[in-house]
C-alpha cells in the first residue's frame, strides 16, 4: 500500500452537520487505491457513529472524481506466488466493503461529480443515494476494453439503471455524458460546473434538516424492501411504518404539522 504524503481523504463539516469527504489524489486521479479504499472506509464507519453527522457529501479534487481501481497496484499484485489472487481477493473484499458502507450508513450520502467517473469511480457513485454532477462530468465502466468486464460496478449500476441501461455501460464500456447519465437514472441532477458544489450543499442542507432518527429509519428500510418480494415488501414496510410512528420525532412532526409550526427534532 502506497502512500503519498499527501492526506488523500479531506474531511470537513460544516454548523448544519454536513460532512463533506473530498478524494484529494488528484495525481492519481482519484484511484481506489488500497490506501483510499482504506481511508473511505473508516470515514464512512465514523460518519455511521457519529451523531453531529446529519449528511455526507463524497466529492473529488482534480479533473476526476474516481478513476476506480489503481490498476499499477494491481499489475504489481501479480507478482505474488499465486499470481495475484489473494491480493486480488484482497482489494475486491475492500472495496466491495467500501461500497456496502455508503449503503449501510444511516446517514445520506450525495455524490458530487465534477469529473469523470469510471469503472470503480462510477460504482462509487451508484452507491450513493443521490448524485449531482457538472455537465462536463462523464461516467463510464470501460473494463470490457482491457478484457476486465466491470462485474462489481454491475452490482452498483443494476440496482440504479434499468437492465438495458446498465448493460449497454457495461458491454460497450462507452463513456457517458452527464446529460445521458441523468436519463439513466444514474444522477439526479446536472448543472453547470460553477453550480455544481452550491447544488449539492443546497440538497444536502436541506436533508440534513430532517430528523437523522426518520432518515435512517428511511434509507434502511429503502434498501432492505429492495431485495424482497411484493408482499414481503409491504409487511416489512408496514412494521418499520409502525415503529416509525412510535418514534417521538414522528409524534413530534405531525404536531406540528397539525400546529402549523415548525418541528424541534429530538433525532428520537
Amino acid at each position: 500500500m502506497v502512500e503519498t504524503g499527501v492526506d488523500i481523504l479531506l474531511r470537513e463539516m460544516d454548523a448544519n452537520g454536513v460532512l463533506r469527504l473530498t478524494m484529494n489524489d488528484a495525481g492519481r486521479r482519484n484511484a481506489l487505491s488500497e490506501a483510499m479504499l482504506v481511508r473511505l472506509g473508516d470515514a464512512f464507519a465514523g460518519a455511521a457513529e457519529d451523531r453531529s453527522v446529519r449528511a455526507v457529501v463524497l466529492a473529488g479534487n482534480g479533473p476526476a472524481f474516481c478513476a476506480g481501481h489503481d490498476l499499477k497496484e494491481m499489475t504489481a499484485g501479480r507478482k505474488g506466488s499465486d499470481g495475484g489472487r489473494a491480493y486480488f481477493q484482497k482489494v475486491m473484499a475492500l472495496c466491495s466493503g467500501v461500497m456496502q458502507s455508503i449503503v449501510s450508513c444511516p446517514k445520506p450520502v450525495i455524490a458530487e461529480v465534477d469529473g469523470v467517473a469510471t469503472a470503480a469511480g462510477c460504482q462509487l457513485v451508484a452507491s450513493c443515494d443521490l448524485a449531482v454532477a457538472s455537465d462536463r462530468a462523464q461516467f463510464s465502466t470501460p473494463g470490457v476494453h482491457i478484457g476486465l468486464f466491470c462485474s462489481t460496478p454491475m452490482v452498483a449500476l443494476s440496482r440504479n439503471l434499468s437492465n438495458k441501461h446498465a448493460m449497454e455501460m457495461l458491454l460497450t464500456g462507452d463513456m457517458v455524458s452527464a446529460a445521458r447519465a441523468a436519463e439513466m437514472g444514474l444522477v439526479n441532477q446536472v448543472v453547470p460546473p460553477d453550480d455544481v458544489a452550491g447544488a449539492v450543499m443546497a440538497l444536502a442542507n436541506k436533508i440534513a434538516a430532517k430528523s437523522s432518527l426518520t432518515l435512517a429509519i428511511g434509507k434502511r428500510a429503502f434498501y432492505e424492501q429492495r431485495e424482497m418480494g411484493l408482499r414481503q415488501a409491504y409487511d416489512h414496510a408496514s412494521n418499520v411504518m409502525v415503529e416509525n410512528l412510535l418514534a417521538q420525532d414522528a409524534e413530534e412532526g405531525i404536531a406540528a404539522f397539525i400546529e402549523k409550526r415548525a418541528p424541534q427534532w429530538r433525532d428520537q
